[in-house]
């Protein structure tokens, strides 16, 4: 069963002025899909998730990180959260028919959601100062797949994407702490580790 997969993101000081530089800098790191590039997406949000959006723009063709997040600077307060979404490549298979399912790349979403530090009585805490949302972990486990050496090389392929991206913000972006995570029972690192080693 799929579960969702995140990743939790903390800073060693999140103040009003650093939300948007620190969430432009995970998202510097990110692989951006070639089919949809850029930004497709961004919103804030004050006070919690009940409130109405106090900003809220889509992007038809995709924009600029840097000028996304332009749009949100004249909203930046400590009980805000901000939320982009963007898409990166990822190995899907497809079945048409009676065909036999064949893997193609195809653009899948992806959340980020910047915590203000008084957003929704410290959401941060718990959830990070920045939480990417890859949507379900299905890409990099396919659980139920016949683990074919052609299936095997896709999922391997996107969990590298994952990894690489991990290490990227890990080296650059300057946190203090990382949780990769899934709703679901059992050990995600364990799951990938014993996906891998089934690719090796």
């Amino acid at each position: 069963m799929a579960d969702q997969l995140y990743l939790n993101l903390w800073f060693p000081s999140f103040a009003e002025s650093e939300i948007l530089p620190r969430l432009l800098s995970v998202l510097k790191h990110f692989p951006f899909s070639v089919q949809r590039p850029g930004v497709a997406y961004i919103s804030v949000h004050a006070l919690s998730w009940q409130e109405p959006e106090l900003l809220e723009q889509t992007f038809d063709y995709g924009t600029d990180p840097e000028l996304a997040l332009e749009m949100a600077k004249d909203f930046v307060h400590s009980d805000n959260a901000y939320e982009v979404e963007a898409y990166w490549d990822l190995h899907i298979p497809e079945q048409q028919g009676d065909l036999d399912e064949t893997w193609v790349l195809r653009p899948q979403p992806v959340k980020f959601i910047a915590f203000g530090t008084e957003f929704d009585e410290g959401t941060h805490q718990q959830d990070g100062h920045v939480q990417v949302d890859f949507g379900l972990d299905t890409p990099f486990l396919y659980e139920d797949a016949d683990f074919t050496p052609e299936v095997a090389v896709r999922v391997k392929s996107n969990v590298q994407k994952l990894v690489a991206f991990i290490h990227a913000v890990e080296e650059n972006c300057g946190i203090t702490g990382r949780l990769l995570w899934s709703e679901g029972e059992g050990s995600l690192a364990q799951k990938l580790i014993a996906k891998l080693q089934k690719v090796q």
